[in-house]
């Protein structure tokens, strides 16, 4: 990949991985790092990655980095003495982005990747597969509990309240 391709990824890409980074990670600025380190990474071997793969490699690598930027934010949490997630009850009106929001935080990690991937990204379930490293089969079974998952909380009396 040349400079000018490499400069180009950075024009196309840029806006996309950082919204895929900021709705798994939810911090502007762990998102910005993560945007940050998946170009560098890139960089680091732009002589290797051909410029056709680089949506797929940069994708990956903020996938990757979130991942390890939540391990290590929970482990901080954790030695803190606090709980990781939160729950908590809102007997006043909630807005339906908010309560969809809610729900996508309590999904597994790997469940939250592969659905934002899907419906926020619009990827196309084999790319979902080389991004985060699991076969299309699996892929589809991740987003179909996803689904459902958020189906549950979604219909809840409790949410809806």
């Amino acid at each position: 990949m040349t400079a000018e391709e490499f400069n180009r990824c950075v024009d196309l890409y840029s806006d996309s991985i950082y919204r895929f980074a900021l709705k798994m990670l939810k911090n502007t600025d762990l998102a910005m790092d993560n945007v940050q380190d998946c170009f560098e990474r890139l960089w680091v071997k732009h002589r290797e990655v051909d410029f056709a793969k680089a949506k797929s490699y940069l994708f990956t690598s903020a996938y990757h980095a979130a991942i390890d930027s939540i391990r290590k934010e929970k482990r901080k949490l954790e030695y803190a003495g606090e709980a990781f997630f939160e729950t908590s009850t809102s007997n006043g009106y909630s807005d339906a982005k908010e309560i969809v929001d809610k729900a996508i935080e309590k999904l597994p990690e790997i469940q939250k990747s592969v659905l934002l991937l899907r419906d926020y990204e619009g990827y196309s379930y084999e790319e979902i597969g080389e991004i985060t490293g699991l076969n299309e089969s699996q892929v589809k079974v991740y987003i179909y509990r996803a689904r459902l998952f958020l189906k549950e909380q979604l219909v809840s009396i409790d949410n809806l309240i």
